[in-house]
């Protein structure tokens, strides 16, 4: 497994079932692999309200971590190889194929949009914007204090 890191604590590893996927190249789902774009609690829930209010169910199953640090989106294989996104970290699969589990993943961690619940994955580009945007409301709102 690679990462592309840009200085946040990431989501477990395992909170995502490594399986090999028999429909490599298959959208993410129960048996499509997958890819975890991973931010600060703050700007990771910021993004999920922008997702959400945005058209249609612009959103995936998104983890978090019992601790209230980070969430974990549910991002199709293969975005990791070109995600650069600072405050945040791209896990990819590395071609293994990663299979999503309803479950509780990892004690410690938990679905905030479980699978099911939600798309099959965010769209990267869709959520490369919504963390900007995220960013620039907790920007001015800081700065308001």
């Amino acid at each position: 497994m690679e990462t592309s890191r840009s200085g946040v604590a990431r989501v477990p590893a395992t909170a995502v079932d490594r399986a090999p996927s028999a429909r490599r190249g298959a959208p993410p789902g129960a048996d499509g692999p997958c890819d975890l774009v991973t931010v600060d609690s703050r700007q990771g829930l910021e993004a999920v309200d922008i997702l959400r209010r945005g058209a249609g169910d612009a959103v995936g199953p998104v983890l978090h971590d019992d601790g209230g640090h980070t969430l974990g989106f549910v991002v199709p294989a293969g975005t990791a190889a070109g995600w650069d996104l600072p405050g945040s970290t791209c896990t990819e699969t590395d071609g293994r194929g990663m299979r999503l589990n309803p479950e509780p993943p990892v004690e410690g961690s938990d679905w905030l949009l479980p699978p099911g619940e939600a798309d099959l994955a965010t769209d990267p580009a869709v959520l490369r914007a919504a963390l900007g945007e995220a960013a620039r409301i907790i920007e001015a709102a800081d700065s308001c204090r």
